[in-house]
């Protein structure tokens, strides 16, 4: 049973949504336009401003795909209405990061700057304060692109288990691991 698939969507206003042929659904809003092909199994209804995922069967395939479409569905919708955000910071002595346009150049402690080039459909911005964690803030309409990007971005600098540097999620908490100790005689 998929809690999450029987969840009705509500469609703010000033956003549309048509759901065209071949199961292609679209938003609009006021961030832009984006579209989700939708399995040709799935039956969708939009009335009142409520849009609703309905599965054929229940064999397992169906059950599964239910939830998946309706949060794809509903991420659209948030996506072209309000948008989404990730914070990440840099934590260790000497790292930087500072973006011209959608290229971002890091100083992570290599013996080189690396160089990211972040999608156009993101938008990156840069925060650097004396005394604090350089922060990068990703935003885009795409959950799983901005998504996508914060997690390459992260695995530039693994956060490592004994100090704590490296990139992280603002406010991820880190498990922290016990350095040696010296050995008892």
């Amino acid at each position: 049973m998929s809690r999450i698939g029987k969840k009705p969507i509500t469609v703010p206003e000033g956003v549309t949504v048509t759901i065209g042929k071949n199961n292609v659904v679209t938003a609009k809003g006021p961030k832009g336009e984006l579209s989700q092909p939708i399995s040709a199994d799935m039956k969708l209804t939009l009335e009142d401003g409520i849009l609703t995922v309905e599965r054929p069967t229940e064999q397992k395939r169906h059950k599964a795909l239910h939830g998946l479409y309706r949060s794809l569905i509903n991420n659209l919708i948030v996506g072209v209405n309000e948008g989404y955000k990730k914070d990440l910071e840099l934590v260790g002595v000497g790292y930087k990061a500072t973006n011209q346009g959608n290229v971002i150049e890091f100083a992570l402690g290599y013996s080189h700057s690396i160089f990211f080039v972040v999608p156009d459909d993101v938008k990156v911005s840069t925060l650097m304060e004396k005394g604090k964690n350089p922060i990068i803030t990703l935003e885009g309409i795409d959950k799983q692109l901005v998504g996508m990007v914060a997690a390459k971005i992260k695995t530039l600098r693994k956060t490592e288990p004994y100090k704590g540097k490296g990139i992280r999620f603002v406010g991820e908490q880190i498990r922290r691991k016990a350095g040696k100790t010296a050995a008892k005689k």
